[in-house]
């Protein structure tokens, strides 16, 4: 299957390394290119392509703004060009519709083979969504066992890929006040933009949102984000962060929060898999399993990316599966509080 793409990007500079780049992809076709965004508005009418590439700094109408424009007039995924500059405006544009972002290097002379290989990872789990999306389950929603949710929790994990920004902001933003379980995430999103994130979140939520440092206190009714390129697992009611080896690519991972949590707080333990592509936190999801807890998966029509969630659910590691605003009736039962 080949993607024909449309670059959008004031930097004729940019554009070419990015053209480059994706040549180099198999898969990746770079249908058209376009420097603002009417010329984007102009090019997307001519070309339709499959995925549109958005830079988020641009002179005139910025990235942001046009992500508006382009997601109230059409269905075609969009996927931003990001730098640290932008990381405010970029967790916008993810809460606006954008399915993710790629980061630009500071010196992309001398990173351009990290650069390709950034784009490539994300570009494939692009790739794989339609066939995560529609490929059928051994098993599926309708076979997983009847389980009574419980009602003595001590602590809530969520983990989430492509598509968990806007569905992370959901669910926070509807918690009930008076919560006081600590509550872990773990986003998969690069070092630097996680902060931003954390603060978003934290302006939504009737519970304090804060990205997690090494060593940090756990204290309940908080929620503590994963920083980006640090895995966080949690002991003896402490953060603890490490760089060890990615896993299924990515760090931090869904898997290591989930296994670490299952082992401290055991029976008592929600573990919530949001939308994503990939495999990330299905071997977590089994240790809280195993260890008596309870486990919700996001269903497949109201997340972006199902690869994750599938992944899950053919393992048999989730106890039910229910679209976003049933997520949120449900952990407002379970974790109890004032609504």
């Amino acid at each position: 299957m080949e993607i024909n793409i449309l670059l959008v990007d004031d930097s004729a500079f940019m554009r070419q390394i990015l053209k480059e780049k994706m040549a180099e992809i198999d898969g990746l076709n770079v249908i058209a290119t376009a420097r603002n965004s009417q010329e984007a508005f102009q090019k997307i009418k001519q070309f339709n392509p499959d995925l549109i590439t958005l830079d988020i700094e641009m002179p005139g109408m910025n990235g942001l703004e046009t992500l508006k424009v382009i997601k109230a007039s059409c269905d075609i995924p969009v996927m931003m060009m990001s730098s640290l500059s932008g990381k405010e405006i970029t967790i916008e544009a993810l809460e606006a519709g954008a399915i993710d972002f790629i980061e630009k290097p500071a010196d992309i002379r001398n990173q351009g083979e990290s650069f390709k290989k950034q784009i490539e990872f994300v570009m494939k789990q692009f790739f794989n969504r339609t066939q995560e999306m529609t490929a059928p389950r051994i098993n599926d929603e309708g076979s997983i066992q009847a389980k009574s949710r419980p009602n003595a929790v001590r602590a809530l994990v969520i983990g989430a890929s492509t598509g968990g920004p806007r569905a992370l902001l959901q669910v926070m933003k509807n918690l009930p006040e008076g919560i006081n379980v600590p509550i872990f995430i773990v986003q998969h999103m690069p070092k630097g933009f996680t902060a931003s994130f954390a603060q978003r979140m934290d302006a939504v939520s009737p519970v304090k949102v804060t990205e997690a440092y090494d060593g940090m206190p756990v204290e309940g009714g908080k929620a503590y984000v994963a920083p980006g390129d640090y895995h966080m697992t949690v002991k003896n009611r402490r953060i603890q962060l490490s760089q060890a080896d990615k896993i299924h690519g990515v760090r931090p991972a869904v898997a290591h929060l989930f296994s670490s949590a299952a082992e401290s707080y055991g029976s008592r333990l929600i573990g919530v898999v949001l939308t994503g592509m990939g495999k990330d936190g299905t071997e977590g999801l089994k240790k809280i399993k195993t260890n008596g807890g309870y486990t919700f998966a996001q269903d497949k029509e109201s997340s972006l990316g199902f690869g994750m969630l599938g992944n899950a659910i053919q393992n048999t590691v989730i106890d039910e599966v229910v679209n976003l605003e049933e997520l949120t009736d449900a952990l407002n039962q379970v974790l109890g509080g004032r609504k």
